[in-house]
């Protein structure tokens, strides 16, 4: 398993569904790119100056994550992302 550093977290995007309220299913072109995410491991931290900045989140929480933000990476056959704790803007409960 991939082991972020420092303030980094590691998050599998969660599909949006493909079908409207109303019915009409909506072509990959259509989609928005999803914005929520599913946390699989976190970072240990940063520390500055011998204070250490705590990390937020937790694996397996759901968060918001800021759009086209992190390095997308391909592991095992999945599409995950890295990204900084910074670029989480909610934890979804």
């Amino acid at each position: 398993m991939i082991k972020p550093l420092a303030d980094r977290v590691l998050v599998k995007m969660i599909e949006s569904e493909e079908t409207t309220k109303s019915g009409i299913i909506l072509s990959s072109n259509a989609k928005e790119k999803p914005q929520v995410a599913e946390v699989l491991e976190v970072g240990p931290g940063t520390e500055n100056d011998g204070k250490k900045t705590p990390m937020y989140v937790q694996k397996g929480q759901k968060v918001i994550i800021s759009k086209y933000s992190g390095t997308e990476v391909k592991y095992d056959d999945q599409d995950l992302i890295i990204l900084k704790q910074d670029d989480i803007l909610a934890i979804v409960e």
